[in-house]
């Protein structure tokens, strides 16, 4: 046995700040003896008894912080190491021999204490709370409201003002378990931190709001078990729902409360109960079937309003069948909570229909499609807050983004009533990284399915890497002059006006104006699909469509001119319609600005789509839901980016290796140190390399090179690399993901200014009728998505055909081989010999890209049987387009047949809605 050795014990507790800290406290320190032979029990005791302290009222925990000559080798945050049981407590003996280490003990009072039943049993009993206290005056909410009409808070607060609210925070916190544990004593955490911990939604939860509302679920969210689906371990869920047994002494904040921890115990157990006697300070709770001996009692003590359990006869005398014949507690917000603290998940992806029959297989309660309809809705408002108390959120919330991701721009605006108008956010990473995108935004609302309804406004732009980048999102009430007047106002902060910027939208008159009056000297255009869609409901004549896809989509005047004529040739009226559409808003040989390759508001869509279902939820779990993707998408883009080893970025990198290839066929003629003609057949473009430009003008609106200009490039040995664009480059898109978008850190308090701040719903007047999620389709939608795929047996019948006519074993490449003599794919060249000039000849590609003697020699001059074959191909390719155009006529009829039915349909429900109003 080895000599006791002395141990230094100190009182107090542990802040982290850039590593962690070990406050004391006015209790001092102490010196006890201990040996090998020492169990952690006994120095538990020891230390209680030191410092005259009862192990019935207060438990504590021991700890120990490395040596400053151990530290050197480990990171700052290293956590302390706590002793709990014998083994630590011989590793922390096994250490002190080498260095000198003191022991820390954390004091905390037990929230229950032992009590003696009149039976002689034991229960536990909670800590009465002095009449002072801050859990009786935390509901109080200073008078006095808010002048003006945005909130925009700083991120610098006074330190010492911050340090006491962070003290206010902690102590609300703790009441706030106090009260929760009244209700749900298994909630208990024993290392002191809540369930809400990692919660967003705890801070600002409104103070003015009756907890008690059996309207409405409690603000303080339920500690979440993690049984998704289903409940799991059945033993494990009978010993979490033990935990809502009664006990004599037990204290609960009001009458209400305790009606309805025994709501939660009759739906457990499978009975039901009358209330004889109910008054201000007593009340007596008795089984329903009679003669049955159970009971419950309760009262007041003093002048407190907290209810006390005097009496509780657990056992029930009546028989089972009997007592389970009734259940009226069973009620969607009493199965509510038991769901969604004790069964299963309240995801999107949950019916029903699934929670009916998990709730039926444990409690067997019968239900009904709506009765558990409304118990999801009831879990997933206590998972996720009302809508109400989201607003009353969404001030601390916008808050804690801009204080965790600095330049972050927020603006909320409110009426003068306090209630919600408008909000807009910007994270601070998407402000840093737009530089690095074309000055290119696209702008679109789509409408949210809550209860409160609004429009979810969007600016995005799209990175060199053809992903969508966000930029700004709003929520408003409706798409209106002013809602989006005020958008652009907060946009423009983020994104400056600017002769070189462009924005792409849908035709909606309130986004023309507003950009007239934000954004005067940016170009605007709108997006071509909604402007086809138009067409083809308006304007029957269909053949006309592929003339002002092709109109709108020329790189050339030209060509733009000459389709454009055609059109007016052909239908005066639709002719009329482009050009009052704005000519210089939907062509893009005649867009004022640059508008690369972005003809459509698409990439807006796809982000509706990928919103789809957060659209539904509360608005701080909306932006929240926003955040999430962002912060997933910043970091999987960064991480591709810093990945990829070429120049180009992925997407662009795999354009170009379609055009490399066809520029190989291209012939190319020097005309001055600048210029070059790139021949193919019978066209001929100009390429300038050094302006980087292309008289296809597809290179000047793209800013990629393309095919004439790579061949133009090879051919001066000028790097293809140099022609394209910036903003392709994998360093601009390195750095326009560079910066992180953080989540927001509930672990330091938000100011009670901004708590305080109000923010209450807007009203609003709700349409009769079940409310529509899904958008009512165009007749071209439908008609894409009825079309009849080709079926096997058709092209079986096509593949014949082709055999009777050419032959079973026919060649596309008769007379010319597929490969030279050193295996390589052969290349189509123009002579440069002066008696041969012009003439095309298959040869060695090695020969022409690595200079003669480098291949195996290879050439063969362009045959007459290749001709024919050609001629072969292009009838060939006539008889497909007839078939092809024979479907689309199909495909149109169909169409028509569509929109003349949407239109009896739209008929038949004016006269149906003008007739319902007399039954």
């Amino acid at each position: 046995m080895t000599d006791p050795v002395p141990v230094i014990v100190v009182s107090g507790n542990w802040v982290k700040k850039h590593k962690f800290v070990f406050n004391t406290d006015d209790k001092g320190c102490r010196v006890v003896q201990i040996d090998e032979e020492t169990t952690h029990d006994k120095l538990v005791k020891l230390v209680l008894d030191d410092y005259g302290l009862n192990e019935l009222s207060h438990q504590l925990k021991l700890s120990y912080m490395f040596s400053k000559k151990a530290m050197k080798n480990m990171s700052l945050d290293t956590p302390p190491v706590y002793v709990s049981n014998d083994r630590q407590l011989q590793c922390f003996l096994s250490l002190r021999k080498i260095d000198q280490l003191r022991l820390c003990v954390e004091f905390t009072v037990k929230e229950y204490m032992e009590i003696s039943r009149k039976d002689g049993s034991r229960a536990r009993m909670k800590r009465p709370s002095s009449s002072g206290s801050k859990l009786e005056s935390r509901y109080e909410v200073p008078d006095g409201g808010f002048e003006g009409f945005y909130y925009d808070y700083s991120e610098n607060q006074d330190e010492e003002a911050g340090d006491q609210e962070a003290g206010d925070q902690e102590a609300d916190d703790e009441e706030e378990d106090d009260e929760f544990s009244s209700r749900f004593d298994v909630f208990d955490d024993s290392d002191g931190a809540s369930s809400d911990d990692d919660n967003f939604t705890v801070y600002g939860d409104p103070q003015n709001k009756d907890e008690d509302s059996p309207s409405l679920p409690p603000k303080k969210k339920p500690q979440n078990i993690e049984m998704a689906g289903s409940a799991g371990d059945s033993e494990a869920l009978r010993l979490e729902l033990s935990s809502l047994n009664l006990a004599v002494g037990q204290r609960y904040r009001s009458k209400e409360d305790l009606v309805y921890r025994l709501k939660l115990l009759a739906v457990r157990d499978g009975f039901d109960f009358n209330v004889p006697v109910s008054n201000p300070t007593a009340v007596n709770i008795v089984c329903w079937v009679d003669e049955c001996r159970w009971r419950v009692r309760a009262s007041t003590q003093g002048d407190e309003p907290h209810f006390y359990v005097r009496i509780y006869d657990s056992e029930h005398t009546c028989s089972v069948t009997e007592r389970s014949n009734r259940s009226r507690q069973a009620t969607p917000d009493v199965l509510g909570v038991l769901y969604r603290d004790f069964l299963g998940d309240v995801g999107p992806d949950v019916t029903p229909k699934s929670v009916g029959v998990i709730i039926n297989k444990h409690f067997r309660i019968k239900m009904g499609y709506w009765k558990s309809h409304r118990t999801l809705l009831y879990a997933r408002q206590i998972d996720q807050g009302t809508p109400e108390s989201s607003f009353e959120e969404l001030p601390s919330y916008l808050y804690m983004i801009r204080r965790a991701n600095p330049g972050t721009v927020t603006r909320l605006q409110l009426d003068e009533e306090g209630r919600f108008n408008y909000v807009f956010i910007a994270f601070g990473a998407s402000i840093a990284g737009f530089p690095f995108m074309r000055k290119i935004v696209v702008v679109d609302g789509t409408f949210l399915h809550g209860s409160y309804k609004g429009t979810l406004l969007t600016a995005l732009a799209q990175d060199g890497n053809f992903q969508i980048y966000p930029i700004a999102f709003g929520i408003v009430d409706t798409e209106n002059d002013d809602s989006w007047r005020w958008f652009f106002t907060q946009l423009k902060v983020v994104i400056p006006d600017d002769k070189d910027l462009a924005i792409i939208s849908d035709r909606h008159k309130s986004i023309g104006k507003a950009i007239g009056e934000v954004f005067p000297l940016a170009s605007r255009g709108i997006c071509t699909y909604h402007l086809y869609k138009n067409i083809l409901v308006k304007f029957k004549g269909k053949h006309l469509f592929p003339l002002v896809k092709k109109a709108a989509r020329c790189f050339r005047l030209s060509d733009f001119n000459e389709a454009f004529n055609e059109i007016e040739a052909s239908d005066q009226n639709l002719h009329g319609y482009l050009q009052r559409a704005g000519v210089q808003m939907w062509a893009r040989v005649h867009f004022p600005g640059e508008r690369y390759n972005l003809m459509t508001t698409n990439i807006a869509e796809s982000m509706n789509k990928a919103l789809s279902k957060a659209r539904s939820l509360p608005i701080v779990r909306l932006l929240e839901s926003i955040r999430t993707m962002m912060t997933r998408w910043f970091a999987e883009r960064r991480e591709d980016a810093n990945s990829q080893q070429t120049t180009l970025s992925r997407g662009v990198e795999k354009l170009l290796q379609a055009r490399v290839t066809a520029a190989r066929l291209m012939g190319v003629q020097t005309i001055d140190a600048l210029r070059v003609q790139v021949t193919y057949g019978t066209q001929l473009h100009i390429v300038n390399v050094d302006a980087k430009k292309c008289t296809c003008r597809r290179f000047d609106h793209e800013k990629l090179p393309c095919i004439h200009a790579i061949a133009a490039a090879e051919h001066m040995g000028v790097s293809r690399i140099s022609l394209c664009s910036p903003y392709y480059k994998r360093s601009y898109l390195v750095s326009a993901y560079a910066a992180p978008i953080m989540p927001s850190d509930t672990a330091i308090p938000v100011p009670q200014i901004v708590v305080n701040q109000p923010c209450l719903p807007p009203i609003v007047v709700n349409q009769p009728g079940r409310p529509k999620k899904i958008r009512i389709k165009s007749s071209l939608e439908v008609a894409i998505g009825n079309k009849r795929p080709r079926k096997q047996h058709e092209l079986d019948r096509m593949e014949i055909r082709m055999r009777m006519r050419y032959g079973e074993n026919r060649r596309r490449d008769k007379g010319v081989p597929i490969a030279c003599d050193c295996s390589a794919a052969v290349l189509v060249a123009t002579s440069r010999d002066p008696n041969t000039r012009g003439k095309l000849y298959f040869s060695c590609p090695y020969e022409i890209s690595d200079g003669p003697g480098r291949g195996c020699g290879f050439m063969r001059w362009w045959t007459v049987a290749l001709c024919d074959e050609f001629e072969k191909i292009k009838e060939e390719k006539n008889e497909m387009k007839q078939g092809l155009d024979a479907a689309k006529k199909r495909i149109e009829a169909q169409e028509e047949k569509i929109f003349l039915m949407e239109e009896k349909f739209e008929a038949l429900e004016k006269k149906y809605q003008s007739l319902n109003k007399y039954l």
